[in-house]
């Protein structure tokens, strides 16, 4: 064990946001495990099996309070130089039981090298597509060349396209031209084609030329790029099928968890909206390769890419610097559907021709993500008043009906994806995802991912042996701070009882509050998972910020209530409708009326990949959609202050009272100890 001082260097742990001081020398690897980060290691430390690869981050850090020297961590040693020259290091890549701590320093732990890799949550929905794809597959036979008519060899295809195919005219890419000679000879001027022709009056481009008659397929790439979350599916463009379907968490997340943080790194760092942008086109080709991998295709094989995202990843993937989007008015530096080559963005993963295309944004917060939502879930076509909540780090907000449609951003931040939350992780095997309290017992059971048992279950350890109960992620969090309401271990205002006020031993005290027992795996060496104080106050926050959007939208409209509500987003599909109502992240409807639509950001990307009438039809309808922004919005706080409550302080949620039983309880430990420690102590004088 190593122990720390006051002053010893502080050592920051993202995507978990997990911190703590060691002392100088200290292997990061150590740290890690001491503060119970997901870092991988397979040889116990002796720098031979490079499962704890990390990324240091250098440079200045508000969010974090700390400016990472470039001596923060040791020199490159003997072992890392060797493993670097055998086998290869990324660049950027230390090995974490080599390095030690020299100073405050941020620590990146990729994906690739954490024990309980994510579970990709944003799946590509079965929702029917028209097909009616901007690329297709011509076969042609071409005239061969004649010295008494001189003529190049595109020109001649592009004749034989225009008498074979009525194509007017053609262009091609260099990528094109370097292969186009050899390619007509080898099909013996008989040759395929992938041609493609935007909904804008773009003209046709050759991507791509194949020697003969050509049956192979041609795939695209729709990808949901979130603020934590990249998810990506490869499409057949033949038949919207989906081939294969991947997903990353965003690299971005080690500059700023949120947003904010994002732009504002960028405004204290010279470069680093590059270096941001740099980050996630790695990440988006490396998914790119990985998905070819799956699909067992050729990465030439994928021709286009279609991508949604909100407005500060939009202009991060572009590389336009987001400073514009920190301050009011918020403008963006298009608002347009953008039609590109994947080369113009370092897209080298795929055909060097590949054509991308980028969904309009609503407005400076509103981005193309939202604009994919309303593709997919079509609102300004729906006969009652729905509330489409696209829910993740950044929530896009959506209300309307055939008479109108509203949208707005609210900054939720990323606890309801677990992060920001004292055992909180990604969605991965091992993560509580799904949480129950006996009110009578102050029991708790749970199922984890990767197993269908309850906690309770005689076979639940074996089933587990192998995941192990790691932590808890975003949905296991709703659902237990939902339950510790209706079971009377927490009031209305947010604050859980002690042990004497609840009558639990599983109530701990932690400092001046208390925290909850979920799972003591601490005689087997696994972790204390607890609901703390602080989680719950991080959820209330982010839930408060979901449903002040979601009435500054309602007052909008002139009502006070929706007909029905769809959940969307990274985990959207794994929200439980009961726990959402219980904490009053959305407005009381009926439990039926609270559906889920999956990633609907995705689908909708989905959706313009396989149709280029629908990427018109999303051009025309966001002009349509009338954007309120939060951020000046003067009842945004006072929605927000009264959504604090659990589920609200005002409103009266009829639907959820008549369903379940909120206990009237308190615990404010300035009344001597609340009324409801007070109810339970007179009960007990009373011998009942």
């Amino acid at each position: 064990m190593t122990f720390s001082r006051p002053g010893d260097p502080l050592v920051i742990f993202t995507p978990s946001g997990k911190r703590g001081h060691f002392p100088v020398g200290t292997p990061i690897l150590t740290a890690a495990r001491q503060l119970g980060v997901d870092l991988d290691s397979v040889c116990g430390g002796r720098g031979i099996c490079s499962k704890c690869q990390i990324t240091p981050s250098y440079g200045a850090f508000p969010k974090h309070g700390v400016t990472v020297e470039a001596d923060a961590l040791s020199e490159w040693n003997a072992v890392e130089e060797r493993y670097d020259r055998i086998r290869g290091l990324k660049e950027g890549r230390r090995l974490g039981c080599q390095a030690t701590v020299q100073g405050d320093v941020v620590i990146d732990v990729p994906s690739e090298s954490q024990v309980h890799r994510q579970v990709v949550r944003k799946e590509a929905s079965t929702r029917p597509i028209v097909m009616d794809p901007a690329t297709h597959l011509h076969y042609v036979e071409v005239a061969e060349p004649d010295m008494h008519e001189p003529s190049g060899d595109l020109e001649r295809l592009a004749d034989a396209l225009r008498a074979q195919w009525s194509i007017p005219s053609v262009t091609a890419p260099l990528s094109v031209l370097r292969k186009l000679q050899p390619t007509l000879r080898k099909g013996e001027w008989k040759v395929t084609v992938a041609l493609h022709k935007g909904h804008r009056d773009e003209g046709f481009r050759i991507l791509d030329i194949y020697p003969g008659f050509h049956e192979g397929r041609i795939y695209g790439l729709a990808i949901d790029l979130g603020s934590t979350t990249i998810a990506a599916h490869l499409t057949d463009l033949r038949n919207g099928s989906v081939l294969a379907s991947a997903g990353a968490m965003n690299p971005q997340i080690r500059f700023g968890e949120d947003l904010m943080s994002r732009v504002s790194y960028a405004m204290m760092n010279p470069g680093g909206d590059v270096e941001m942008t740099r980050a996630v086109r790695a990440a988006i080709n490396a998914l790119a390769e990985d998905l070819a991998k799956q699909g067992d295709i050729s990465p030439s094989q994928i021709l286009e890419v279609v991508f949604v995202c909100n407005p500060v990843m939009h202009h991060l993937l572009l590389g336009i610097d987001p400073v514009e989007l920190g301050q009011a008015p918020f403008a963006l530096a298009t608002s347009n559907s953008l039609s590109l080559d994947a080369a113009e963005l370092d897209l080298g993963a795929m055909n060097p021709a590949a054509r991308v295309f980028v969904l309009p944004c609503i407005a400076g917060h509103v981005g193309a993500d939202a604009a994919a939502v309303a593709l997919a879930e079509e609102p300004d076509k729906s006969p009652d008043l729905v509330l489409i909540v696209d829910v993740g780090t950044n929530a896009e907000i959506l209300l309307g009906n055939t008479t109108r449609v509203l949208a707005c951003s609210s900054p939720t931040g990323p606890a309801f994806e677990g992060a920001q939350i004292s055992s909180g992780q990604r969605a991965a095997p091992g993560a509580i995802e799904r949480v129950e309290i006996d009110p009578a017992t102050k029991e708790p059971r749970f199922k984890v991912i990767g197993c269908d048992l309850w906690s309770d279950d005689p076979d639940f350890d074996a089933a587990t042996a192998g995941t192990g109960i790691s932590g808890i992620c975003g949905s296991g969090i709703i659902e237990a701070v939902a339950e510790l309401r209706l079971a009377g271990l927490m009031d209305a205002k947010g604050l859980m009882g002690s042990a004497e006020q609840t009558g639990t031993a599983r109530m701990i005290p932690q400092g001046r509050t208390h925290s909850y027992v979920l799972h003591d795996g601490t005689a087997d060496g696994g972790p204390l998972i607890t609901v703390t104080q602080g989680d719950i106050r991080a959820i209330q926050l982010a839930k408060s910020a979901l449903y002040a959007g979601a009435r500054l939208l309602m007052d909008e409209m002139g009502v006070d209530k929706v007909d029905r509500v769809v959940l969307a987003g990274a985990f959207g599909a794994h929200i439980s409708p009961k726990h959402a109502m219980v904490l009053g992240m959305i407005p009381d409807v009926p439990l039926d009326k609270v559906t889920s639509a999956g990633n609907a950001a995705g689908t909708g990307a989905r959706i313009a990949l396989c149709s280029v009438a629908a990427r018109a039809q999303i051009e025309a309808t966001v002009r349509q959609i009338h954007k309120v922004e939060t951020a000046i919005e003067p009842r945004f706080q006072e929605h927000f202050v009264a959504a604090n409550a659990v589920p609200h302080a005002t409103d009266p949620f009829p639907n959820l009272n008549a369903l379940v039983h909120l206990p009237q309880v308190s615990f404010n430990t300035q009344s001597g100890g609340g009324e409801g420690g007070r109810r339970r102590r007179a009960s007990e004088r009373a011998g009942t």
